[in-house]
């Protein structure tokens, strides 16, 4: 009902039309609102002219009219009487509901008449303020016009229907609102007056009640309005002018001004024309249906815009933000090697300052001395030593001549940042408009034969099919973490060999490999499982099946070389991603085909002089675990540690270039197990104060090990140059424990010890220690926790 309220509206005021009446052109006016924009034309135009000069043109006949409307469609806003350049102009106004319209030339006449009944200025035209359309009047002026009663009603009923509620018409102070109607008494009625004024018995048991709303209606219904004849007033509407499309009288037949026309009953074109308005009703409500999913399908594809705009959005920030980052750690390696061209520098000056001043305070003391002897009056001991002054005093002086007072370091830098190539590239920026269509890569195939793991580290290696003719740009690794849960990224790169270091000891990982290029990603590869040591290393085995009784002894297979790919940190800040280095896994497979297994054991297993049986037995059948010991091969870390620890002997030996604590963490991580390692204090000047312990890995490096709740360590206790400190991580009973020389320091030092925990040292440049790995359990440790 309210889309249809602007319908009811008229387009002059903008409000419901009131006493509308019928342009030709099939358009609605109130009947004062079409008096006040009429419009006095020439006298050579009025219909009094046209029928002195014969013409044949009816007053209705407004399509001739048209031809030489009085405002064009175009109009600016100014019209003139078209043909006649001294005809006035009249400037237009704009309704509410935004149609033109044209005020009176000039004002009416001052009458006592109604503005419906008041005369109408002679020679008057009226322009349809909706099409534009004119039309000169006769003499019977607006009258000349048949009402529009049908929307009179519609105008009613809608007003009607959202009018206040109904009011009880029986309630003697304050009317309540009426909950039913009678239609025999036409009285609107509360419940209280119902029951007291209208009982439901003798006689009023036939009335019809009915609710107030429909009441409201039937009441606006009965007695209908019946329209009249506009050139009869007291006729009424009897037939049909088929030519002239307009109901006529009795009496209009009678006169002959339809005599040549085709009439025809009122009441079968009012059938006729509302079935044929029903007809075109569902044609347009069809289209409307069609809108209605079309605008659906428009806000639909709102929706997909915004949601593809801030995803597309996301990626552009994503792909900045990488550029920035790649940026940020290009200016902090530049930014690095400036520093270190600094610190050149100054230690240049700084040692030439130094030993200029020493030999300045050497001359300087020289020449004083000299001052003395020549104030002696004793020319024989004077003689006795002049020589030897003289000399000293011009090999001093020669000393001073030998570019020793020329600085041996430049205070400009030697450096020049060209940057205009990245200038340019980034200016050159912009969207690539044609996206490729060229498929995704195939899956990778894992190569189970160059696969293995290594104490708590993993060797993953893959290739494309044989037959893949689409090349991938790179290939994405993915881990879980352990203890089955989510996989995450821990490579992005173009190699196809990569080993993950820093995994949890004796713990089972999942593994798969996808391929990309800019199309898109492959599917993932088969999941391939991994099984970590929980012996790290054996140091003795023992064949069940060995011609000699010796003992066999398996060294060690330590890596010679190994370069860092890429350093990333899903389950801990110290992974490493490096080349694998050659060796050899022996494992099974399970029977899924989905998913491979991998089982490492020892390295190097067919060593000479082994004679294993490894047909059908297991590991656990090939060896004899009573003499496997669990040690730990590792070195300190310079990815983590302070940038002011200086490395040397292959990142075993540390020392620090600052007179402040600096902390360095330790390459391997431990969750689970027994380890134990060593550090000897190889310098140790001025009592510094340095601290050996465990930490997390987001201790702070800056202070001395132990300020913060993420640090255990000691501090003091007979530490001297050449003595050892032991450290002794027991995560099965969670403990921390000390030794210095072999001897523990007193009782446990920390328990409750849970989580990730790295080898950590904190020093500075008074000390240097060297980390030694690898080692055993001290045996009474041992001992004592078999007992235990």
């Amino acid at each position: 009902m309210e889309e249809m309220e602007e319908e009811l509206k008229c387009p002059v005021c903008g409000s419901f039309y009131r006493e509308p009446i019928i342009l030709p052109c099939s358009h609605n006016l109130c009947q004062a609102c079409a008096r006040n924009i009429l419009v006095q034309t020439p006298e050579s135009e009025s219909p009094q002219s046209r029928r002195a000069s014969g013409s044949g043109v009816s007053d209705y006949d407004y399509l001739d009219l048209d031809k030489m409307s009085l405002y064009s469609e175009a109009d600016s806003g100014y019209g003139s009487y078209g043909g006649f350049a001294s005809a006035p102009t009249t400037p237009c106004q704009k309704s509410p509901n935004g149609v033109r319209v044209f005020p009176p030339a000039m004002p009416p006449p001052a009458t006592h008449l109604s503005p419906a009944l008041a005369p109408v200025p002679r020679n008057s035209c009226i322009t349809c303020p909706q099409c534009h359309r004119s039309l000169i009047l006769d003499d019977r002026g607006l009258r000349g016009f048949p009402k529009n009663r049908v929307l009179e009603g519609v105008i009613d009923r809608y007003q009607q229907s959202k009018a206040a509620a109904l009011k009880c018409q029986l309630c003697e102070k304050a009317p309540k609102e009426a909950t039913v109607m009678c239609e025999q008494c036409d009285v609107f009625y509360c419940d209280p007056c119902r029951l007291r004024c209208h009982p439901p018995r003798g006689p009023l048991a036939k009335h019809r009640l009915v609710p107030p709303a429909q009441g409201r209606v039937s009441r606006r219904l009965s007695p209908r309005k019946v329209s009249t004849c506009t050139d009869h007033e007291l006729e009424n509407h009897s037939m049909y002018c088929v030519q002239c499309k307009m109901p006529v009288c009795y009496q209009c037949l009678e006169e002959g001004k339809h005599s040549s026309h085709e009439v025809k009953a009122l009441g079968a074109m009012w059938k006729l024309h509302k079935s044929q308005l029903s007809q075109a009703l569902n044609g347009l409500s069809d289209r409307a249906k069609e809108a209605k999913e079309f605008l659906v399908q428009l806000r639909t594809m709102v929706q997909q815009i915004q949601e593809n705009s801030v995803e597309f959005e996301a990626c552009l920030v994503a792909q900045c933000d990488a550029l920035i980052d790649a940026l940020n750690r290009r200016k902090a390696q530049l930014l690095a090697r400036v520093n270190k061209e600094h610190e050149h520098k100054l230690k240049v000056v700084r040692d030439q300052i130094s030993h200029c001043t020493v030999k300045l305070r050497q001359t300087t003391g020289l020449m004083e001395y000299c001052l003395e002897v020549i104030k002696e009056n004793d020319p024989s001991g004077f003689l006795q030593i002049s020589d030897a002054l003289i000399r000293r005093v011009h090999l001093t002086e020669d000393q001073w001549g030998k570019g020793t007072l020329t600085p041996r370091m430049t205070t400009d830098f030697d450096l020049s940042l060209d940057n205009s190539p990245l200038l340019q590239s980034i200016h050159q920026l912009d969207f690539v408009q044609v996206k490729a269509s060229s498929p995704v890569p195939a899956t990778p195939i894992l190569q189970l034969e160059e696969c293995c793991t290594h104490n708590n580290s993993a060797t993953l290696s893959w290739k494309q099919p044989p037959l893949s003719t689409v090349a991938a740009e790179g290939y994405i690794l993915e881990l879980d973490d352990g203890s089955g849960g989510q996989f995450r990224e821990v490579y992005v790169g173009k190699e196809t060999m990569c080993t993950v270091d820093g995994l949890h000891f004796n713990s089972t990982y999942n593994a798969r490999v996808k391929a990309f290029n800019k199309t898109g990603v492959s599917p993932y590869s088969k999941t391939l499982v991994l099984q970590t040591s929980e012996a790290i290393t054996t140091r003795e085995i023992k064949p069940l099946k060995n011609t000699d009784s010796e003992e066999q002894t398996l060294p060690f297979p330590v890596p010679s070389e190994r370069l860092p790919l890429r350093r990333m940190s899903p389950f801990s800040s110290t992974l490493n991603l490096q080349p694998s280095f050659p060796g050899r896994s022996y494992f099974d497979f399970r029977s899924s085909p989905h998913q491979l297994s991998l089982h490492s054991s020892l390295q190097s297993l067919n060593a000479p002089g082994c004679n294993f049986e490894t047909q059908s037995a297991s590991y656990s059948q090939l060896v004899d675990i009573k003499k496997l010991l669990a040690v730990a091969w590792f070195a300190f870390d310079p990815g983590s540690a302070h940038s002011d620890i200086i490395f040397s002997n292959d990142n075993l030996t540390v020392t620090c270039s600052s007179y402040d604590d600096r902390v360095v963490l330790g390459k391997t991580g431990f969750s689970k197990g027994v380890h134990y390692w060593e550090l000897t204090i190889d310098r140790y000047d001025n009592h510094p104060d340095p601290a050996f312990g465990v930490a997390r890995i987001d201790v702070m490096k800056d202070v001395m090990l132990g300020k913060d709740d993420k640090a255990w360590a000691i501090t003091e206790g007979g530490i001297t140059k050449g003595a050892t400190i032991g450290v002794l991580l027991d995560l099965h009973r969670k403990t921390l424990t000390f030794f210095i020389n072999n001897e523990q320091q007193g009782p446990i030092a920390f328990e409750n010890v849970e989580g990730l925990f790295f080898p950590a040292v904190s020093l500075n440049r008074n000390v240097q220690v060297t980390l030694h790995t690898g080692l055993p359990v001290p045996d009474f440790y041992s001992s004592r926790a078999s007992i235990a």
